[in-house]
């Protein structure tokens, strides 16, 4: 059952949303433009609010959905870790999509607020209280990500769940490499800040 969550989780997370709907919208490949990342940011400052809103919802959507379903099918904590991880990891590795996916910040925050919803809507606030001040979109989500644990830790998260959410931190943090830099040179972009 585990391995069968896992690999549930994991197609639905290779299901890439920015593609589909950028694709759809006859915007072409977001791999092509700016970071190259099929991620809502991305989408945002090349294609506009309406494919970043659609793409935010998907990415979201496919990390709620198999949590959901393994939970209500009653599978224990380490299943339903394991089917989130899955999601996350498809996002990343979409085998749909030559493995080049995004950088997982919205898919996790379809986990968490499948995991629990109060541990969803801290990661959010968290991300917006940090965007708020810094207008940095990649400080927020790494800010959030570096939260996440400790937050399901005082919510009285089962240890699967908190194992997994700080795995899939170590690979937020992992793939944000290149923001990470470019937030220390100062040359991130700010929030707003559309491409042309």
């Amino acid at each position: 059952m585990a391995i069968t969550w896992l690999l549930v989780g994991y197609l639905f997370g290779s299901v890439s949303s920015a593609i589909v709907v950028c694709r759809g919208l006859g915007h072409g490949d977001p791999r092509n433009v700016g970071s190259n990342n099929p991620g809502t940011t991305n989408v945002l400052r090349h294609f506009g609010k309406v494919a970043a809103a659609l793409t935010l919802v998907g990415d979201v959507a496919k990390g709620v959905v198999p949590v959901v379903l393994s939970s209500f099918l009653g599978a224990d904590p380490h299943v339903v870790a394991l089917a989130g991880a899955g999601a996350f990891a498809g996002h990343l590795y979409p085998i749909f999509f030559g493995f080049a996916g995004g950088k997982g910040v919205a898919t996790l925050i379809g986990v968490l607020l499948a995991f629990n919803p109060w541990l969803g809507i801290a990661f959010v606030g968290s991300w917006i209280g940090v965007a708020l001040v810094t207008r940095y979109s990649s400080l927020s989500a790494l800010s959030a990500t570096l939260f996440a644990p400790f937050i399901a830790y005082g919510l009285g998260s089962p240890a699967p769940i908190i194992g997994a959410i700080a795995c899939m931190g170590l690979l937020v943090f992992w793939r944000h490499e290149s923001n990470i830099r470019n937030l220390l040179s100062g040359n991130e972009n700010k929030i707003g800040k559309r491409k042309t």
